[in-house]
């Protein structure tokens, strides 16, 4: 009889090293030093040319520390650091690493209202923007808010895909228990809108930073899976070493990403802070 070992039925076989890794790292290398020398000088402008290939920057629109306006508008610093915070509060703080499941239907629920929020904040700072009937004065503070609330949600959707996509070994439950863990999941939102309020000098690197890494983390979550996907190389990875190439290959998209949407739109506008006609 073949007593051959086989996979259990739970788990997906173990395939070879992700190809063509050393192509990755030198693609990966040259996009990096190319967007390192071809940005304006300084670690704050490198931010600014992150933020400026997704956000309009409109100064209005945007908080400034220091007098130094922050790399991304109000309510993209919600966005983007916010879904950084969900990332960090569902792996750290309510610890479900490898989670693959979505939350159940009451926090979806929730969730869901999160997003359609921020919507209607957006629609109705558009139509002040642009001179047409709105309901309030749009205020930077509410932006803000509801930027988080909306990046807690996409953090929250994006999460457990990008684990049941990279992780061969998943965790067959989902990081969103119940309402009481989205409850904690929106306090570390409070508190970091609490932080982006108080304009504190000594934030504005900081801030900055994690704008780039909001804004490069979330692109590098969603390229890694379509770069798995597409190469058909899903479920590869059973520890953060394994997982680094596809990483790196999903952040070398998004960084050219960020690279060609910026040399259009400076082509377009000449300049990398705000959009002219509506300065």
């Amino acid at each position: 009889m073949d007593k051959s070992p086989t996979t259990p039925p739970h788990e997906k076989p173990h395939r070879p090293a992700f190809p063509a890794a050393w192509l990755i790292i030198l693609l990966a290398a040259t996009v990096l030093l190319t967007f390192i020398l071809e940005t304006p000088r300084g670690l704050l402008s490198k931010t600014d040319a992150v933020g400026y290939a997704v956000c309009h920057r409109i100064e209005s629109h945007s908080f400034a520390i220091a007098g130094r306006q922050l790399p991304l508008c109000a309510r993209c610093t919600g966005t983007f650091v916010g879904a950084l915070t969900g990332f960090f509060g569902q792996a750290f703080v309510l610890r479900r690493r490898r989670a693959r499941q979505f939350p159940p239907t009451g926090a979806i629920a929730v969730l869901a209202g999160f997003m359609l929020l921020w919507a209607a904040d957006g629609t109705n700072s558009y139509l002040a923007l642009m001179g047409g009937p709105h309901l309030y004065e749009p205020q930077n503070w509410l932006r803000l808010s509801t930027g988080a609330l909306n990046g807690l949600a996409m953090s929250a959707l994006v999460y457990p895909v990008f684990n049941f996509t990279l992780w061969r070994r998943s965790e067959p439950t989902p990081a969103i228990r119940n309402l009481k863990d989205l409850g904690i999941l929106a306090l570390l939102e409070a508190g970091m809108v609490g932080l982006v309020l108080t304009r504190w000098t000594f934030l504005l690197v900081p801030l900055a930073l994690l704008s780039a890494a909001g804004v490069l983390g979330l692109l590098t979550s969603v390229n890694s899976m379509l770069v798995l996907m597409i190469i058909r190389r899903e479920n590869v990875a059973d520890t953060w070493r394994e997982a680094i190439i596809p990483l790196l290959a999903g952040f070398t998209v998004s960084l050219i990403q960020v690279g060609v949407i910026d040399i259009v739109r400076y082509t377009l506008t000449g300049t990398l802070s705000g959009i002219p006609p509506l300065r």
